[in-house]
């Protein structure tokens, strides 16, 4: 059995708590969007996006007027990473955690920036400004902003090797 590093939780001495340390394999985002409408959702990130669907899971029961079951989660490969796509019920404990104010945008990293925004666009989403050299989050490189049809804010970034150095170089200064 491999040793198990410890870590302290809680900052004072007085506070310290001993736990395993944990290790985390992914981070898989869960876009809510509003039921019934997260079929057409994955169709466009295949569209927009050429993501690849690995994945469903249906919800087991539905509503007299509901044609077709709500889905429950739909996992989509986008390059190397994951997001589960769901349909929001309004009766979900899932209605309730999107009320409540938080929000998220989703950042795409692409050699062709311009290219990725016309596919999205051609696919039903709205460009949100002009590309720009932007900072902050896409540490500088090229950067275009678009909403999805289900109201999600993806940037389009270029990949930027100079924004780790400059992560390390100002790590040093502290």
């Amino acid at each position: 059995m491999a040793a198990v590093d410890e870590v302290q939780n809680g900052g004072g001495a007085e506070k310290a708590v001993t736990v395993a340390a944990v290790t985390f394999t992914a981070l898989k985002p869960q876009l809510l969007v509003e039921a019934p409408k997260a079929t057409d959702a994955v169709q466009f990130y295949k569209n927009a996006f050429g993501a690849e669907e690995t994945g469903r899971t249906m919800h087991t029961k539905r509503k007299a007027e509901q044609e077709l079951p709500l889905i429950l989660s739909a996992q989509l490969q986008i390059g190397s990473f994951t997001i589960l796509v769901s349909d929001l019920a309004d009766d979900s404990a899932a209605a309730q955690e999107k009320s409540a104010g938080t929000g998220c945008v989703l950042c795409l990293e692409t050699e062709d920036v311009e290219a990725a925004l016309s596919k999205a666009v051609s696919a039903g989403a709205v460009a949100d400004g002009e590309v720009v050299d932007g900072d902050g989050m896409c540490c500088g490189g090229r950067v275009g902003k678009l909403k999805d049809p289900y109201g999600f804010t993806w940037l389009i970034c270029s990949p930027v090797e100079t924004c780790k150095d400059e992560v390390k170089e100002e790590s040093r200064k502290l």
